[in-house]
């Protein structure tokens, strides 16, 4: 199964009240598994971004300036995302920008359009898992790293990527514990700044792997063990195994 963990940026709450995308990040899991491939775009989003948004992230009105605007990127993402599982946290406010944007080319383009993402996407909802594990509980990012002991102390403000690289090691422990894994070096990342954790293969060569023989002591100490088993028992398995000292 192909999922994307994915989260994004914006300048402010609402995109009923003009408020954009400025930061996507998304990583990718086959199988429950980082495949290495990743997704992560700033974005100009052609209007200023609140301050209190920007307590929250971070990210300034300068900072992406020279961004390309969402119709600039919008293909590659929506390449990246078709057919997915998104494994998002708090779904409804990431979709619901994702959706604006994307309507809004679309008024633009025409035909062939772009979404909505619920009718080509399948969408996990997190923040609604977590509730339903842990009612009455603060179910927070920050919190279910705390509740799984997942390291975020990196995570000073939010960041797209950062915050989906996060949530994949949040989600893999509250739906059975395997840790996030990234299985192939080679896997590109996609967008303007990913990153990802590299894997280096240890070639052995045939003949070199050392062996080491048991000694005299060692044989004759194994010996005394099975005749006591046989003893005790009657019989050893172990007789009948070829090559075991007996």
């Amino acid at each position: 199964m192909r999922q994307i963990v994915l989260d994004t940026e914006t300048t402010g709450i609402d995109p009923r009240e003009g408020h954009r995308l400025i930061e996507i990040g998304a990583v990718e899991m086959v199988n429950r598994r980082l495949t290495g491939r990743s997704y992560h775009q700033y974005i100009n989003p052609e209007r200023p971004i609140e301050e209190e948004a920007i307590s929250v992230h971070g990210i300034t009105n300068e900072r992406v300036a020279d961004e390309p605007v969402f119709a600039e990127v919008a293909d590659a993402f929506w390449a990246f995302i078709e057919g997915a599982e998104l494994v998002i946290h708090n779904a409804p406010f990431d979709v619901g920008f994702i959706d604006h944007e994307l309507t809004r080319l679309n008024r633009v383009r025409g035909e062939p359009s772009l979404g909505p993402v619920a009718e080509h996407c399948r969408i996990l909802d997190t923040l609604q898992l977590a509730r339903d594990k842990h009612p009455g509980q603060r179910n927070s990012l920050d919190a279910l790293c705390k509740r799984y002991e997942i390291d975020n102390g990196h995570r000073v403000l939010h960041g797209a990527l950062l915050d989906a690289e996060i949530l994949a090691d949040v989600y893999l422990a509250m739906t059975g514990g395997q840790t996030a894994l990234l299985l192939d070096p080679s896997a590109a990342s996609e967008g303007s700044g990913a990153r990802g954790i590299q894997r280096r293969p240890v070639a052995l060569e045939p003949g070199r792997l050392a062996v080491t023989a048991p000694s005299e002591a060692e044989l004759d100490a194994h010996r005394h063990k099975l005749a006591r088993i046989r003893e005790s028992a009657g019989e050893c398995v172990w007789d009948g195994v070829e090559g075991i000292p007996h």
